[in-house]
């Protein structure tokens, strides 16, 4: 058997943190198999589904590095091959008309709530004959369920789960006016495209029984059903909005490397071990589906910065440096006068989480700041650090070895030579030269910045800390 999985999301929106993992861990079941991975659209809902939606996943997919062997498929492209299986099952006896006016369903609707019942269809139209029809009429087309017997499949993560067809109303798979209706349109793509396994969200366990009905009334082989469990908030309620960012796209712009979310998404409800960090390639190798938590999964933060730290370090420097250089190019930064981003990363990953975190503090190597950060320079540039600056300022100026090396050296000279702390040297020209209390180390920050930057710079710090003698 050919391993063939699916994603088919609805464009009524972004890719969202748990359709993405749905998306990998289809697709790592596909690798794993050496299968294939189908994307499909699922757009018969015309009055919700965009463009943008559509763009929106695409978007998701490429920048996750999830790409499909087959697709996309648009559910809307094929309307006549649901026309068709419609009225087959409508030959064969396991569909009908149904005539049922809106206030007749609300009416039952209402009664089987006063009567604490299932809520569903009462059959009222399955038995009609020809002659009590007339087609020219509004009507709808609904699925004949069975109504006796139970419904078996074993889940490949939650086990084996059975429903009584008793329990199961007769839903509609065309609407008045002809379009078909999701659970149907479901059923005949995963049947015509060979689906072998369907992996999706456990938001659908009760469709599945409905789905295997229709599958069987068509005559076609019943695909494997793996349903993964939720994703909660820190809170334990599900995702949303209110959590902060679950469109994927928005953790590309918040400065995730793709890599990190993908490690992370694994993770969400699966593991092997106590590994915590995985290659794309030990994902496809590990990966099963017998080891997805049943239990749903509590999204962490901390967690994703800390896998998001690791790749920024430990990833070769070529890989990082495509997104690295986005959002150089979103803070609209010029690099063009400044050390090679190459040389930073490394040096930076250890001092911040995200990469829009470390181009927000590494713009001080490329551009001139207006003003200090006002806690580090009135902590710092006092009139204390004046009589430092300036030494520091002269042996600056004459140094002509400017690396790394040596200007650390020289900055420690300048404190042994005045006879204090180095911090007392150090933290002051720091402030001066990056406008913060944060930096490498001086020598290699003082080498990217450059020497006619810095001294400039110092000598800002200084009419600072004069302006501040002056109003004391």
């Amino acid at each position: 058997m050919t391993v063939k999985t699916r994603f088919a999301p609805s464009p009524t929106g972004y890719l969202h943190v748990g359709g993405a993992r749905t998306a990998l861990y289809s697709w790592l079941y596909a690798k794993k198999h050496q299968g294939k991975f189908i994307l499909r659209i699922e757009d018969t809902d015309r009055e919700r589904s965009t463009e943008a939606s559509v763009q929106a996943i695409f978007d998701g997919m490429s920048w996750l590095n999830l790409g499909h062997d087959e697709g996309p498929f648009y559910q809307t492209e094929r309307f006549e091959r649901y026309k068709e299986q419609i009225n087959k099952l409508l030959e064969s006896g396991n569909a009908y008309r149904c005539y049922c006016s809106k206030e007749r369903l609300d009416k039952l609707r209402e009664e089987q709530q006063v009567n604490k019942q299932n809520i569903g269809y009462d059959g009222h139209c399955r038995h009609l004959s020809q002659d009590e029809q007339d087609i020219s009429q509004p009507h709808v087309i609904r699925f004949k369920n069975p109504q006796e017997g139970t419904v078996v499949f074993n889940d490949l993560i939650k086990g084996e789960i059975a429903v009584s067809n008793s329990e199961l109303d007769d839903l509609i798979i065309a609407r008045t006016d002809g379009t078909p209706t999701y659970n149907f349109t479901v059923v005949v793509d995963d049947s015509d495209m060979e689906i072998s396994h369907v992996i999706r969200g456990d938001d659908h366990v009760n469709n599945t029984p409905r789905q295997i009905n229709m599958i069987k009334a068509l005559g076609a082989d019943v695909p494997h059903y793996a349903h993964v469990p939720m994703i909660l908030g820190d809170d334990g309620k599900r995702l949303s909005k209110r959590h902060g960012a679950v469109s994927v796209m928005q953790y590309r712009d918040l400065g995730y490397l793709p890599q990190a979310v993908l490690n992370y998404l694994v993770r969400l409800g699966w593991s092997h071990g106590d590994q915590e960090v995985f290659s794309i390639d030990e994902m496809i190798e590990l990966f099963d589906l017998k080891d997805v938590n049943r239990a749903p999964s509590a999204f962490n933060t901390e967690k994703l910065n800390w896998l998001n730290q690791h790749y920024m370090k430990n990833l070769p420097v070529e890989e990082v440096m495509p997104h690295l250089q986005w959002h150089i190019e979103q803070a609209k930064l010029d690099v063009s006068n400044g050390p090679d981003l190459k040389q930073l990363i490394p040096v930076m990953a250890d001092r911040v989480k995200t990469l829009k975190e470390l181009v927000a503090s590494v713009s001080y190597f490329y551009q001139d700041f207006d003003e200090f950060d006002a806690k580090a320079a009135k902590k710092h540039l006092r009139p204390v650090a004046k009589e430092p600056l300036e030494t520091v300022k002269s042996k600056l100026t004459a140094q002509n070895d400017w690396t790394a090396d040596s200007l650390h050296h020289l900055v420690s000279a300048t404190a042994e030579a005045l006879d204090i702390g180095m911090g007392k040297v150090g933290m002051p020209l720091r402030v001066a030269v990056t406008g913060s209390g944060m930096s490498p180390d001086l020598g290699i920050t003082l080498e990217w910045i450059g020497k006619d930057r810095a001294l400039q710079r110092i000598d800002k710090a200084l009419a600072f800390i004069a302006e501040r003698e002056a109003q004391a």
